[in-house]
């Protein structure tokens, strides 16, 4: 579990087919820059990668980690964009014993969305982002959405938009600072919106 608070903005090293797996398997091997999460990291461990959850396969011991990225992942969201150079939001599991700082994050996307529009302010901006069919539902007014590993405060929702404002911090500290419009991102909505809505679906079944 995640808490979509970004701990740095990790650089993207090399792309490749996955450990062991043929090129046309689909599977694709992230080769990442991220000295702060890597620092005391083990094999097996849990990383965001810009808001998808990824098993540490890799640790070369230079600050760069490597994980295995599945085709589902690949399908369902922006990851499969990435190059060398491409730069991500990177976050560790969080311990049980920290504060949580966002919300519950799972780190499994739910959809691909693009930014819109943006409008700067005079400390913030305003982003406006579409939504996938389907995922609509799950965004109100004041709740909380992940947008590419970055846990946001909802500022105004659309039939099939959303908006946020992001302050100072997160403009600086995250790759959402320089997002062009145009630009995808991984959506996670809050996972108790929907746990919410299948128990009341399963309520009303005669």
């Amino acid at each position: 579990m995640f808490t979509g608070i970004v701990e740095e903005i990790g650089t993207v090293v090399a792309v490749g087919a996955a450990r062991g797996a043929a090129p046309t398997d689909g599977d694709t091997r992230l080769s990442i820059l991220g000295p702060t999460v890597t620092s005391g990291a083990r094999l097996g461990d849990s990383i965001a990668v810009s808001g998808v959850c990824l098993t540490v396969a890799g640790l070369p011991g230079d600050g760069t980690f490597g994980a295995d990225v599945m085709p589902e992942s690949l399908r369902r969201s922006a990851l499969g964009g990435l190059r060398p150079g491409s730069r991500v939001n990177l976050e560790r599991a969080v311990r049980v014993d920290s504060r949580l700082g966002g919300h519950i994050v799972q780190g499994h996307v739910d959809g691909v969305g693009t930014l819109l529009s943006r409008k700067p302010g005079p400390r913030w901006d305003e982003l406006r982002f579409d939504c996938p069919a389907g995922l609509a539902r799950y965004v109100v007014p004041k709740g909380s959405i992940t947008v590419d590993g970055v846990s946001l405060t909802v500022t105004e929702v659309g039939e099939t938009e959303f908006g946020v404002s992001l302050i100072p911090t997160t403009l600086a500290e995250t790759t959402l600072g320089p997002l062009v419009v145009g630009a995808e991102v991984n959506l996670e909505v809050d996972v108790i919106a929907k746990y919410v809505e299948r128990l009341l679906d399963r309520g009303n079944r005669p």
